[in-house]
């Protein structure tokens, strides 16, 4: 087709605003925010519009009178789907994912869709030891979340091309900031004595980031001061790969919206961590830890379950609303906890409350539970798993955030529904 029959074909400003139903200001409304080109007409006289992409707008705008205009009821997304008790990371079973590959592989399969088991993931010196500082400045009972948050931002200063979104520097950025989250959190224990020495040796805490070293074996003498075998590791390994992503949590959520915003990287896991930090969503694991420890204290799984029924709550770690039978990352996590001889009396004690609470409700495991099982077992304390939810999600949160910057910017901008007075309405009169 020749220039000047592509240009025939093109839409004047008069043509393309009646196939849309719109006025020709909300025409250019649209241009003004990214959902049309618009190009001068020939003689430089008024806009012309390409047809295809009009009529895609029209589709687009139809889709969207259909699902009662609610952006996030539209969030299509290609990288978990949950159906059934079972959920698929890019189609592949998650779980059989995670049983095969550490925690980097399956990141790196979110990410890009490619496998590579050989992948390392390393925190460069300058963004670890400005977030161990950061760290390392704040009161002494600040909790994971706000550590990994300040760690976070810490780290964004560090990198000059944290604004590019390009695909190639987000993934290097989201190679560099998991390990630099990890290795900002203070050990413990032997570890803590170990992070102590080192800093009296040298100007920052800790050591260097050894990207040999994989990332589950990084973190766990920051959950514990309980020396590991390769067993317990490969647990909280594999920890880490389910809870990698599942869909559109409210962390999740959160996430995409910052990204549809174009933060960079490091603000997009910080709107993630802030949505997290709740007993609702990563903190849950905290309430199944206390529950399962006064169950072993106490003895006595029934004891514990009245009293939570009894004062109107719920019992944490059963049920979730998603899978009406069981949660396949509990059901994996309590599997591979099965074999260690730590676990044995914190496994007991949840299946006590599951037994107990099943003669009422048919609740089952969910990962939550598997999650306090895991803390309790090792001597880690309440927000353990909470820390582990945050590092393992931040593989998902990136990943969501990569599909979000192919979107049109700013789509995730629902209209709030005004339910306050009708204006106008007076000054009204200070208070004294």
């Amino acid at each position: 087709m020749t220039d000047h029959a592509a240009e025939a074909e093109r839409l004047t400003t008069r043509e393309a605003a009646e196939r849309l139903g719109v006025k020709p200001a909300t025409l250019y409304a649209y241009v003004s925010r990214g959902l049309l080109t618009s190009r001068r007409g020939p003689g430089g006289r008024g806009s012309t519009f390409d047809p295809q992409e009009v009529d895609a707008l029209v589709r687009r705008n139809r889709r969207e009178a259909a699902s009662g205009g609610e952006p996030t009821q539209r969030i299509r997304t290609g990288l978990t789907l949950i159906d059934a008790d079972r959920y698929w990371f890019r189609g592949v079973d998650a779980v059989e994912l995670a049983r095969r590959y550490p925690y980097e592989t399956v990141a790196e399969w979110l990410w890009t869709g490619t496998l590579r088991p050989s992948v390392r993931f390393t925190a460069p010196p300058d963004a670890l030891a400005a977030a161990r500082r950061a760290v390392a400045a704040l009161p002494a009972n600040s909790g994971s979340t706000d550590r990994l948050r300040v760690a976070a931002i810490a780290a964004a200063v560090t990198d000059p091309v944290r604004f590019d979104l390009g695909r190639d520097a987000v993934l290097g950025s989201a190679r560099m900031l998991i390990p630099t989250l990890v290795e900002a959190l203070p050990p413990t224990g032997a570890a803590a004595r170990a992070g102590t020495a080192a800093e009296a040796a040298g100007p920052e805490t800790g050591g260097p980031s050894d990207g040999a070293v994989p990332i589950a074996r990084r973190l766990w003498p920051r959950l514990t001061a309980a020396e590991p075998g390769p067993a317990a590791v490969r647990v909280l390994d594999l920890a880490l790969a389910l809870l990698a992503d599942h869909d559109l949590a409210a962390s999740t959520l959160a996430v995409r919206v910052a990204a549809s915003a174009r933060a960079h990287p490091y603000a997009v896991v910080s709107a993630g961590l802030g949505a997290l930090d709740g007993p609702l969503h990563g903190a849950a694991s905290d309430l199944t830890h206390r529950m399962l420890t006064e169950v072993l204290e106490r003895g006595s799984a029934a004891a514990v379950v009245a009293d939570h029924l009894r004062a109107g709550r719920r019992v944490p770690g059963l049920g979730h609303r998603l899978y009406p039978g069981r949660d396949p990352r509990a059901e994996a996590l309590l599997a591979a906890l099965e074999p260690l001889p730590e676990a044995r009396a914190a496994l007991e004690a949840a299946r006590e409350v599951e037994a107990v609470t099943a003669r009422q409700m048919a609740l089952n495991a969910n990962v939550d539970l598997a999650l306090g099982v895991l803390s309790v077992s090792f001597g880690m304390p309440a927000e353990a798993g909470e820390t582990v939810f945050a590092v393992a999600r931040t593989a998902g949160w990136i990943a969501h955030a990569l599909e979000e910057y192919e979107e049109r910017p700013l789509r995730l901008r629902p209209s709030g529904q005004y339910t306050g007075p009708r204006p106008p309405r007076p000054l009204p009169e200070p208070e004294h």
